[in-house]
């Protein structure tokens, strides 16, 4: 039981870890709540979240292993991340030229299930979010069982779940108390952030 605990709390602390620092996953996860509501904010943290817990539970089960695969391909899953990131960057510029004059989107363009599989494929592009979790597991040296692995991957789920559920409420509150304006505002911005991600990934890729 104790060993199980010890996995529970080390991995809450291991999902905040992986989600709280800004990144682009987090602005994007504001800017889809900015841009259609809480709903598919929410759908893109969960999604995001989803990554998270499948990297989790690589790294508790096949750590090792993971690790070794992608050692020295760091530069090409860099470069392919920023790949991912400026494509998402320039089709959310885009898509403001099929807004309304008062700002909204054109009806039925996003729906949750789709904005949710969109940020797991998103997030799930960047398999060194596997190292990070792999060096928590390999540095802690935690008796691994099944079940202290499984519950190190929940508690990483739930704790990243939180934190971009708490990201998407930001960006819902924006949306209902401010103008369209700012909400075209905030996607723009949000959007260029993302592109200046791609762009520091390059540079250090190179």
């Amino acid at each position: 039981m104790a060993a199980v605990l010890e996995a529970l709390g080390s991995g809450i602390a291991a999902g905040y870890g992986i989600a709280v620092p800004v990144g682009a996953i987090a602005v994007l996860i504001v800017g889809a709540a900015v841009r259609d509501g809480f709903a598919v904010g929410a759908a893109a943290g969960a999604g995001a979240a989803t990554a998270d817990l499948v990297y989790a539970l690589i790294a508790a089960f096949a750590g090792s292993a993971a690790s070794g695969l992608l050692e020295g391909k760091e530069r090409g899953v860099g470069l392919a991340s920023a790949a991912v990131l400026l494509a998402i960057a320039v089709h959310g510029l885009w898509s403001l030229r099929g807004r309304s004059a008062a700002g909204q989107p054109a009806p039925g363009r996003t729906a949750p299930a789709a904005t949710y599989l969109r940020f797991v494929v998103l997030t799930i592009v960047n398999p060194l979010t596997v190292v990070y979790f792999s060096s928590l597991v390999v540095g802690l040296r935690l008796e691994w069982s099944l079940a202290a692995g499984a519950v190190f991957a929940v508690g990483a789920f739930f704790a990243s779940l939180s934190w971009q559920l708490m990201l998407a409420t930001a960006g819902a509150v924006g949306r209902h108390r401010l103008g369209a304006r700012f909400r075209t505002a905030a996607v723009v911005v949000g959007n260029v952030v993302v592109l200046g991600f791609a762009a520091a990934i390059v540079v250090r890729s190179l």
